[in-house]
């Protein structure tokens, strides 16, 4: 499993940026295998982190037609800066311990 980690300094988060978010997340989801997306916001920082199964499945996504043109926008007017980071997951343990979805080693929850 990977992880891409944006974080962006914010300009402005217009109504504009807000439909568009819901729709791109929809879409990472639907199209493109996103597994999971958390987003967070505090004093003009935001943080998104989605997980996706492969690197691939992260480049298609990284060139999608909307996802291209909602970059632009970003660039263009909601963020000052953004930094973007692809990490993969090496070990992925939880408390309580579902073990279905639990994707360490067998019998060690802490991985």
């Amino acid at each position: 499993m990977y992880a891409v980690i944006f974080r962006a300094e914010v300009n402005t988060l217009d109504d504009a940026y807000i439909e568009n978010a819901k729709h791109l997340r929809q879409l990472a989801f639907s199209r493109y295998g996103c597994i999971d997306f958390v987003l967070s916001y505090e004093a003009g920082v935001e943080i998104a982190i989605s997980y996706w199964k492969d690197e691939a499945s992260i480049a298609l996504w990284k060139q999608d037609i909307e996802h291209l043109a909602a970059q632009k926008n970003g660039r263009n007017s909601w963020y000052k800066s953004y930094r973007v980071q692809v990490a993969k997951i090496v070990r992925d343990y939880q408390y309580p311990l579902h073990p279905s979805r639990d994707t360490s080693r067998k019998g060690n929850p802490h991985g």
